[in-house]
């Protein structure tokens, strides 16, 4: 059997190693799989994955110009659907779809500021804009020459 890049073979474990395991494949060729190829959950020790003559369906990833055969169980597993999930209450089947999701705060109901009892003018906005805007400045001013009042009243080293 001639091996292609992409596909799905079952071979046997042969032999497991710290970062690998070695597959045995149709035709007595051998691949190994990366431990970061194993599961796609975190793997620490491939025994507790894997055994040896294990059989185990693979993908084959990449075929070196030596002849070396890179597999992935991980890619398997992606290739194939999901197990039904288990709910409470419910009696299989695919999963019921969530609520959709509010577009805006407003669609969730938030309503931000209360809107003021009566219109007010433009004339008016811009009359308590300038007032605040003239609070704000001259606390920065006092704020500002308070500092620099505090450094000439000698708050540092003397020289003398």
């Amino acid at each position: 059997m001639q091996l292609e890049i992409g596909a799905v073979v079952e071979g046997k474990v042969t032999g497991i190693t710290k970062f690998g395991a070695f597959v045995e494949l149709p035709g007595g060729k051998t691949g190994m799989v990366h431990i970061s190829e194993v599961s796609t959950a975190y793997v620490k020790e491939i025994g507790d994955h894997l055994s040896e003559n294990q059989t185990v369906k693979v993908k084959v990833l990449k075929i070196s110009p030596d002849g070396k055969v890179s597999l992935s169980i991980k890619k398997c597993m992606e290739d194939e659907p999901p197990p039904p999930s288990f709910h409470p209450g419910h009696q299989g089947g695919p999963r019921p779809a969530p609520p959709p999701r509010p577009r805006s705060f407003r669609d969730a109901g938030w309503q931000g500021k209360k809107p003021a009892a009566e219109a007010t003018s433009f004339e008016d906005m811009l009359s308590k804009f300038k007032q605040s805007s003239e609070d704000k400045m001259s606390d920065l001013k006092r704020t500002v020459d308070m500092r620099k009042g505090s450094s000439r009243r000698g708050g540092g080293v003397s020289r003398g």
